[in-house]
């Protein structure tokens, strides 16, 4: 039994042995393996630099155009501001030679109103406060009278400045004289 094991042992050897082309067939493979995987990892990071420098551009592109908006974001409103503008000047060299004081406060009422045309055409309102209720979220109560009536306590009674929103945000809250 000794002899068959042994037979065994060394037929195992043998096969486990193996000749030096056999070696350098496997160590080409692993080389080539090893190339391989290099080439892969030399692709991918060429990929991700691609893709932080693309990143990078997008991140510096979008930051000046904010800029550029924050800048220049008030360009129409301006521009379309300037005819009132215009006007003004026109009513302040007329004022100086008018005998007429009525002419002058139409033409002030005028541009007024073609004023608050441009103001609304940009989405600001103003916030009406005649018989309202009083509400904190738009009012700015300044002063406390005694209500005439009943009705009027908790109401607007007065308005010392007007208040404004712009697409329904309030950007100046209106004062007021709230009744108690």
């Amino acid at each position: 039994m000794k002899e068959n094991t042994q037979e065994q042992v060394e037929e195992t050897a043998a096969e486990t042995e193996q000749t030096p082309q056999e070696e350098e067939q496997k160590e080409l493979t692993v080389e080539e393996q090893l190339e391989a995987a290099n080439a892969e990892i030399a692709s991918l990071k060429d990929q991700l630099l691609r893709k932080i420098a693309e990143f990078d551009n997008y991140r510096k592109r979008t930051i000046k155009e904010k800029t550029d908006l924050i800048l220049n974001g008030g360009e129409k409103t301006i521009t379309t501001i300037l005819p009132v503008i215009d006007d003004l000047e026109r009513a302040m060299k007329n004022m100086q030679s008018a005998e007429d004081v009525s002419a002058v406060l139409e033409g002030v009422e005028l541009i007024y109103k073609k004023f608050m045309k441009i103001l609304e055409g940009q989405g600001v309102s103003i916030i009406d406060t005649k018989e309202a209720d009083f509400d904190v979220d738009i009012h700015e109560a300044v002063a406390q009278l005694p209500a005439p009536t009943p009705e009027l306590k908790g109401k607007v009674m007065d308005c010392t400045q007007t208040g404004y929103k712009l697409n329904d945000k309030v950007i100046r809250h209106a004062q007021v004289v709230v009744g108690v």
